[in-house]
């Protein structure tokens, strides 16, 4: 496929405006609470931030404040599960896995409990509170956990329709978003199926893969290199596992060489499960764009963006480079 045809399939993927991942996550709740009785929110002390005030308003008697007690709440919604019902819990990234990760393994993934793990302030986007909240490796953490989910939405309107569809999904599921107004670029009308990649643009150099707010950052990089010449596959990777080894195997049989895009970790992510699935079924040239196995620290997110190596520029260099190795 030519350069030109790349930049015409590009044209559409336009940002319409700018608003939060959490702020999906919330709208969502709210719908499918009014859609399923059986879905229940627990949080922890972090109402606002996770944007359920709406659905607390709508439905005061089907919510738990647990209070700076993340452990507790992650027991409460095994509980829950028991009992038949849809619990959502409610924290920051940090503390819906690394500081309870015994007990989402013990009494929540071991058993298969049908909980909802939703995880707000992830990645470097969190911008000023640092390193300390911005975890990167809780993607790792939880892909690991055998029959676990892992989902993690682009914008605004994948992460309110990953909300709703996560309720009809039997068993445990962790659903990652972010903190800063991001581009919207799907449509309201999104239809969100899990373990099933979005194929953005056909293209045949080389492929992009890329998750979460770096998707943003992956159109944002193709256009450019189709207008260098460079025809670019993109696919938009919104469930890390299980992963769609259909597409990404399709694309980079097409291309013969890859680019992974992610705000984690480069150590465990989505660029290790694509690496895992190329070395068995068609080993191919690979990039990684991610955070080189460091922490974070304070700053606004755009610049701890660029600092970290995760910029559009970033993603164009690391296509080059895996188009040079073909």
């Amino acid at each position: 496929m030519s350069s030109t045809k790349t930049v015409s399939a590009l044209e559409h993927l336009v940002a319409t405006e700018k608003k939060a991942t959490r702020d999906g996550f919330g709208a969502g709740l709210l719908e499918v609470g009014k859609k399923n009785d059986q879905v229940i929110a627990l949080c922890a002390d972090l109402i606002g931030s996770l944007k359920m005030n709406a659905f607390i308003d709508e439905f005061p008697d089907r919510f738990i404040q647990v209070g700076i007690a993340e452990a507790n709440m992650m027991g409460i919604a095994a509980g829950l599960a028991i009992a038949g019902k849809i619990p959502y819990t409610g924290t920051f990234a940090n503390f819906s896995t690394g500081r309870v990760y015994d007990q989402i393994r013990q009494s929540i993934a071991y058993s298969h409990k049908n909980v909802k793990i939703c995880a707000s302030h992830a990645g470097l986007t969190l911008g000023e509170d640092g390193a300390t909240h911005q975890i990167l490796e809780d993607i790792g953490m939880m892909k690991m956990l055998p029959g676990m989910t892992v989902i993690n939405p682009c914008d605004y309107n994948q992460t309110k329709a990953a909300t709703i569809a996560i309720a009809d999904h039997h068993g445990p599921v962790y659903l990652r978003f972010g903190r800063p107004s991001w581009p919207v670029f799907t449509t309201a009308a999104h239809k969100f199926e899990i373990g099933k990649a979005i194929h953005l643009a056909e293209g045949s150099d080389v492929s992009i893969i890329a998750t979460g707010h770096l998707v943003w950052n992956a159109i944002e990089a193709a256009k450019i290199l189709a207008e260098d010449g460079i025809s670019v596959d993109l696919i938009n990777i919104h469930t890390i596992k299980p992963l769609d080894n259909v597409a990404v195997l399709k694309s980079v049989s097409k291309t013969g060489c890859v680019v992974t895009a992610e705000e984690h970790n480069r150590i465990g992510g989505l660029g290790d499960s694509v690496a895992q699935l190329l070395s068995t079924k068609h080993p191919a040239p690979q990039e990684y764009v991610a955070v080189n196995d460091s922490f974070g620290e304070s700053g606004k997110p755009a610049q701890l963006l660029e600092k970290y190596g995760l910029g559009v520029a970033d993603v164009i260099s690391a296509v080059r480079r895996a188009v040079a190795r073909k």
